[in-house]
């Protein structure tokens, strides 16, 4: 281990860095991400796994691979050791159904009686409504080059050494799910670079970007999506994940051009906004600056799609984001909303949480994973619905009274 200067200068900072976080906390900084959202939590509310709106229709068995790949996330993690006793706990709960999930053959009508026998399902509720907001999300697919053209001039970015992340939950229990971003400049911690600063030159000649895009309106939404699939000059797919956040509040676009009558209310979507960004291209930075939030990614090596929060890869239709601090990633759940599936449906099926997003948040709040292709932007694009959530628990956990 080095003991030089240098080495005791970076140990010297990063332990400011945290005294400063905490600061930062107290002071209510737009920097800091906090945790609830209200004192008043969600209440779960037991219903009957028959009784789901939509039960007879689904198609269970569809959920069983995603499900599977979360069962071995979090069997694993009971082996490695759990880093709270919180966590041991719930995790201990999913034990024994995991281990049957993980070895039985299932058919559609065995699995929905696995599901009836081994699970308690709870609706979720908050502040006295069961209802909350559904979005859609999906992988798109872009073109780029590892040279910066003229065509090819909108940088990704990896990650960057200077980018403090500070889980303040790790160091005081009140202060769970609350989290500090920024980069240090002489001896103090400042917000980090806003989308803003990035666009205008800021990380230029400090950071080697992954590669090139064409469009930065593309680019603006892979980083809403937060994975996506660039086909390179070649030929060549090159796929990016989500790696880190600058830590700066989103901020809906969307909900901007609505308010100043740009497009109505009824008619925002992805693919309005688009249209409405390309066709004004003299007001189009002001307005996608409006987000100071900015994604970096990573590459992924995974021919069998993007890799959500709890590290498994997606499954197109079965996948939701959701707020990890009211559901646990894993977690089956069942959702209702109302809209319109790929076969016209009301959406209503069984999905697993495995992803989380800076937009997600709040008890009854989801984003479903639609895949890549054009009926996945489709949907994604238009997705934005009012609907419901039923959360599974194998029997023995009360969320109520454990939590999730």
């Amino acid at each position: 281990m080095r003991t030089d200067n240098k080495a005791q200068s970076s140990a010297g900072k990063i332990c400011k860095y945290l005294i400063i976080a905490a600061s930062i906390l107290s002071a209510g900084c737009s920097q800091v991400d906090h945790g609830k959202l209200s004192k008043i939590g969600p209440t779960f509310m037991e219903t009957n796994v028959a009784s789901l709106p939509g039960w007879r229709q689904d198609k269970v068995l569809k959920a069983l691979p995603a499900l599977k790949k979360s069962c071995l996330v979090m069997l694993r993690s009971l082996r490695v050791g759990a880093k709270s006793k919180r966590k041991i706990k719930l995790l201990s709960g999913w034990k024994d159904v995991c281990n049957q999930i993980k070895a039985k053959r299932f058919s559609e009508s065995s699995f929905r009686n696995f599901l009836k026998t081994e699970f308690n399902v709870f609706q979720i509720r908050y502040k006295g409504s069961e209802e909350g907001l559904f979005t859609g999300y999906y992988e798109p697919t872009l073109h780029g080059s590892f040279k910066s053209t003229e065509s090819y001039n909108t940088p990704v970015y990896p990650k960057p050494d200077d980018l403090i992340h500070v889980d303040l939950g790790k160091w005081k229990n009140t202060l769970n799910g609350s989290h500090v971003f920024g980069r240090v400049v002489g001896e103090k911690l400042k917000p980090y670079f806003s989308r803003s600063e990035i666009s205008s030159g800021a990380l230029a000649g400090k950071l080697k970007p992954i590669l090139w895009l064409k469009s930065d309106v593309d680019a603006f939404f892979l980083h809403i999506q937060g994975s996506g699939r660039v086909i390179l000059p070649s030929g060549e797919v090159y796929r990016l994940g989500y790696a880190g956040k600058n830590g700066r509040k989103y901020y809906s676009i969307g909900r901007y051009l609505v308010k100043i009558g740009a497009i109505s209310k009824e008619a925002v979507s992805m693919q309005s906004i688009k249209k409405w960004l390309n066709a004004n291209p003299e007001k189009k930075t002001d307005v996608l600056n409006m987000n100071p939030s900015y994604v970096f990614f990573r590459r992924i090596k995974s021919n069998s799609g993007p890799i959500g929060s709890q590290g498994v890869s997606l499954t197109s239709g079965r996948s939701l984001a959701v707020d990890r601090r009211y559901s646990a990633l894993g977690a089956p759940i069942w959702l209702s909303a109302d809209f319109q599936d790929e076969k016209g449906r009301k959406l209503q099926r069984l999905m697993i949480a495995q992803d989380t997003g800076g937009a997600i948040r709040g008890p009854i709040r989801g984003d479903v994973f639609w895949g890549s292709g054009k009926t996945a932007e489709q949907l994604a694009g238009v997705m934005n619905a009012k609907g419901g959530i039923y959360v599974f628990f194998p029997k023995g956990i009360n969320p109520n009274q454990s939590g999730t």
